[in-house]
């Protein structure tokens, strides 16, 4: 009579326990950038990946704007829940020092839950464009380099900051262009409205592949085995190293199992085959890392830019 006591009373706890979880199946994936980006092709990776692991309904909603806090500070007033989560990008540690007020802090109204993916930059420009290389366009005539323009693609996004320490960096005096994204940049890049572009490798790839766009150097202190005749600016300019990365996000305050739960999900579907896969084949490099790495990886960033905005002087019009 005891043990059947017991039984029933562990089972309760059991249902009780899994019905909180999953009290309203459903969780609004919040990203703050336009579809068919970086943001958004992680975003719907993991939506599809998380969904049947934690047995929810994953919606993604695209919020661009001010690059990415709008869908930002509508995760970091949500309840502490697993209702909205938000994919992050490496907007949300510049933006600690790029604006000057933000309605939230980048670390304190998150529970940081994995790093998913990280990506090199290329700095691209059109297939005539007189220098095949980034040691060419420097050594060519500053007459040359005060026509410079340069596309932003996302004021306050890593392309941008990329692109505003190179002309740092090298002396160029270049006019920088700002871009709602990627998207729009690019295609200026190609008909030669704007000279040069930092741009994700998803964005750009395919462009380049067709003959569109032409790659000068890669963001990485590393070369990038898909572009092996492209050098890293770090080669002229010691410790450049700009890439972008993609994150998860929740509101602060999740319960720490339901923030586990959902950290070991995000880490097994960016480590697993399927999501894997489909993000090398997208030019990113999968990370999946344990909310702890991840939310010291976070503060590691937002130093680390701050240091960036206040060299380069940038700022948010």
């Amino acid at each position: 009579m005891q043990r059947r006591h017991f039984l029933a009373a562990a089972g309760a706890a059991c249902w009780a326990s899994g019905r909180a979880f999953a009290a309203d199946p459903t969780t609004r994936l919040y990203v703050g950038a336009t579809p068919g980006g970086g943001t958004d092709l992680v975003a719907r990776a993991l939506a599809t990946e998380l969904g049947p692991r934690l047995q929810r309904q994953f919606i993604v909603d695209n919020r661009p704007g001010a690059a990415g806090n709008i869908a930002a500070g509508a995760v970091a007033k949500a309840e502490p829940d697993l209702g909205s989560l938000l994919v992050c990008y490496t907007s949300h540690a510049i933006n600690a020092s790029l604006f000057p007020k933000l309605p939230f802090d980048p670390l304190k109204d998150f529970t940081a839950l994995s790093l998913i993916a990280r990506s090199p930059l290329l700095l691209v420009t059109r297939p005539d464009f007189p220098a095949a290389s980034l040691r060419e366009l420097l050594s060519s005539s500053k007459s040359r380099q005060n026509q410079l323009s340069i596309g932003v693609a996302g004021v306050g996004s890593a392309n941008h900051l990329a692109g505003e320490m190179l002309k740092t960096q090298a002396g160029i005096s270049a006019v920088s262009v700002p871009y709602k994204g990627a998207g729009p940049a690019l295609t200026d890049a190609m008909s030669g409205q704007v000279d040069l572009v930092f741009s994700n490798v998803a964005s750009a790839q395919e462009l380049v592949k067709g003959g569109k766009l032409k790659v000068l150097a890669v963001s990485t202190a590393q070369r990038v085995a898909a572009y092996p005749n492209a050098a890293p600016v770090a080669e002229l300019f010691p410790g450049f190293d700009y890439g972008s990365w993609y994150g998860l996000l929740g509101p602060a305050g999740i319960k720490p199992a339901d923030a586990q739960r959902v950290a070991a999900a995000a880490r097994a579907a960016a480590t697993g085959e399927v999501m894997r896969k489909h993000l090398m084949g997208e030019g990113l490099e999968p990370v999946g890392s344990s909310a702890a790495e991840f939310g010291a990886f976070l503060q590691e960033e937002v130093e680390r830019w701050r240091k960036v905005v206040q060299l380069t002087g940038a700022k948010v019009e």
